[in-house]
Formats: structure tokens, C-alpha cells, sequence
């Protein structure tokens, strides 16, 4: 059997795709997998290392704002179109899959169009709630489009074979226990508030943090961990200038990189972060209540979406960039440890949306429409 997976740009690309290829390889030991990938993208930093090979071709997306700069980059676009089909074209020829599993990134638009085109059976995962404008020009064209939640169906023509799956999420997340998570991190019977802005941070969300973390500091109620990524070195500097003392405070830890997920994610009460697919994913699997603020940089805000489905089931609260302060998130923290039980409340209706065996259903579809490829 063998299995060409395309996907990239970002993490939520990228990470359901090895996920979906490791529990592939878990069931199935003797096929074949092959990574397709864009030249240049995270992609070639994953998977390489997660043990597949992988081929790259060269593409780029439309620019939509107006300017010279953007159409010079739109008319290489263009030409890369082109070249990236016949690329797209030699590597399906030599690897003859029996199907094509895409997850989203431009680099999933001219590799499972030829493949489409040649006859072989292509299905594509979205991990958003809003669905890319690549995975939207592809559906008609997949035996089989697979979403993480029911939100994302209304985006697609009613003649498009639909299949929710949820996200996969990681084996070490789904393991993961409280109270073992809390013991391993040196961690008390107080509450735990997790905060993050993802691993390069979010300089607004740090900001905003600020106010949290005084709070933490002089009530001592709460215990906090938060990351406030690679890129705003000077943070910890910042904090002390605000009369925060990060060493007089061992209930708070203050880091620029958070290496052990997985355990600070079991052991919080809160989680504090934006909303990317697997971020939230891994939100829902654990139970957790959330406060959700988007990043408003990315395609087609998809973050809001994503939030929102949580939103709009009770099982998280919202802050958008726009609206954040250190007063209005402080007052959404405290209102997560009222009499009311609000964090309990959120994070029970957060586990009602999580779909532990996503793994397995995207597994399912791979499986059925590589046998219909067989029998081509």
C-alpha cells in the first residue's frame, strides 16, 4: 500500500498529517508513505525528522491586497502554478499511490489536482472551523473531505461527501493525568492558570498578562505558568519595571519556551492561549476551560472561527485582539474561580466536543478510498 500525503505552510497543516501517517504506519507497518511538500516550508524542518521521506515542489499563494509589490509576487504565483503541476505530476508518476491524502497549505492544490486528474482517489482533512481557500477549490474533486467539527460543513456544496473526524491529537496529550502532571511540575492543590501565546509569543497577549501575574503574585491563590515565546527576549525585564518580582514568586513561572506541553496542559485549570486548530483540539481532549484570544494575522481570521465553535457551545469565553486589556482579562480570570464554577462548567462542555477516536475515523476514510484506488 502506498500513501502520498501532502499538506504544509503551518503547523495545523503539517501536524494532522504525521499524526494521520504514524497511526497509519501503527496499523499498517508495510506501507509505503511519501511527504509532499513546498520548498522552503516549515514542513522540511517536520517531517524529515519524523521519519518519512519527503519531496518538494515550489509554490506560493495569491497576494490580496493591492500594491506593486503584491502583483509582481501574484505573477510569479502564476508561473509557479504551472511549474508546480509538472512537478506535482512526476513525483505522483514515480511513486504511483494507491491514494492522496491532502491537509491543507497551497502546496495541496496542484498535487492532488494532477492526482485527481490521473484517477487516483484523493480525501483532504481541514483542522479549521473556517475551511481554507485551497481545500474549497479541491472538495468537488475529493472522494472524501474530512472536518473537525460540524461548523465547517456550511462552506461546501451539498455534493461534496463530508465525513467529520475531529483533529488527531498527540499520543503524550491523550495520556497525560492531572494530578501525575501536577506532581511532575513541582505543582501545589491551588488552582493553575496556563498561558501562552505560541511558541514565537504575542507581545499584546504578554501585555495583557501583566495585570494576571500581579494578581497571582499578591493574592498567592493561583498558581501560573506562562510562555512568553522567543521573540520578546526583554519580557521578564518588562515585568520587573511593572513591580512584578518573577524570583520572589515560586508559584509563578514566567518562561520563554514551554518544552513539556503536554504535562502543563493536564495540569491547568485555565488555559489562556489563542485558537489554532490543535491547540484547541488538544483543549477538548483534556477538558479544559479556555479563554480564547484569536491572532487576527492569519488567513481569513480563522482563529475567530475556530474560538467561536467553542464560543457558541459554552465551553470557552472569548477575548479578540481589538478588545484585550490586562483589566478585561483579569476580569475574565477571576470570574473562571467564582462561586459559579465557571471553569468547571467550560471545560466539561470543552470534553463534550472532543472526538477521541479522530485518529481512527481518519484512518477509516484513508483506508476505504485506498482500496477503491486498487481497484482501479
Amino acid at each position: 500500500m502506498k500513501v502520498l500525503f501532502v499538506g504544509g505552510g503551518t503547523a495545523g497543516h503539517i501536524n494532522p498529517a504525521l499524526a494521520a501517517a504514524g497511526y497509519l504506519k501503527s496499523k499498517v507497518p508495510d506501507a509505503e508513505i511519501l511527504f509532499v511538500g513546498n520548498k522552503g516550508g516549515m514542513e522540511e524542518r517536520l517531517v524529515p525528522p519524523a521519519g518519512y521521506n519527503m519531496k518538494t515542489i515550489h509554490i506560493s499563494g495569491f497576494q490580496r491586497k493591492l500594491s506593486f509589490e503584491n502583483i509582481i509576487k501574484n505573477v510569479k504565483t502564476v508561473a509557479r502554478l504551472v511549474t508546480s503541476s509538472i512537478e506535482s505530476k512526476k513525483i505522483i508518476k514515480e511513486f504511483a499511490p494507491d491514494v492522496c491524502v491532502g491537509t491543507g497549505g497551497y502546496v495541496c492544490g496542484p498535487v492532488l489536482r494532477e492526482a485527481a486528474k490521473m484517477g487516483i482517489p484523493c480525501v483532504v482533512h481541514e483542522s479549521n472551523a473556517f475551511p481554507g481557500v485551497t481545500v474549497k477549490m479541491l472538495s468537488k474533486d475529493m472522494e472524501t473531505v474530512m472536518l473537525c467539527v460540524e461548523d465547517a460543513k456550511k462552506y461546501f456544496d451539498p455534493s461534496v461527501n463530508i465525513v467529520i473526524t475531529g483533529n488527531p491529537v498527540r499520543g503524550e496529550m491523550l495520556t497525560a493525568q492531572k494530578e501525575k502532571s501536577k506532581e511532575k511540575l513541582g505543582l501545589d492543590s491551588r488552582p493553575v492558570v496556563l498561558s501562552f501565546g505560541g511558541s514565537l509569543g504575542a507581545e499584546k497577549i504578554n501585555n495583557a498578562m501583566i495585570d494576571v501575574l500581579k494578581y497571582s503574585a499578591e493574592n498567592k491563590e493561583i498558581q501560573h505558568i506562562h510562555g512568553y515565546g522567543q521573540l520578546e527576549k526583554e519580557y521578564p525585564e518588562k515585568l520587573k519595571a511593572a513591580g512584578f518580582d518573577v524570583e520572589a514568586n515560586p508559584h509563578i513561572r514566567v518562561l520563554d519556551y514551554i518544552n513539556n506541553m503536554a504535562d502543563c496542559l493536564a495540569a491547568a485549570d485555565v488555559v489562556i492561549s489563542r485558537a489554532g486548530a490543535i491547540t484547541l483540539t488538544e483543549i477538548e481532549a483534556l477538558g479544559k476551560a479556555s479563554i480564547l484570544i484569536p491572532s487576527p494575522n492569519v488567513a481569513e481570521n480563522h482563529q475567530y472561527h475556530n474560538a467561536m465553535a467553542l464560543v457558541n457551545r459554552g465551553a470557552a469565553e472569548i477575548i479578540e485582539e481589538k478588545d484585550l486589556t490586562g483589566e478585561l482579562l483579569l476580569e475574565k480570570v477571576k470570574l473562571m474561580f467564582g462561586e459559579n464554577g465557571k471553569a468547571e462548567k467550560l471545560g466539561a462542555e470543552a470534553k463534550k466536543m472532543s472526538v477521541p477516536d479522530a485518529s481512527e475515523k481518519i484512518h477509516s476514510v484513508i483506508m476505504a478510498a485506498a482500496e477503491k484506488g486498487k481497484r482501479k
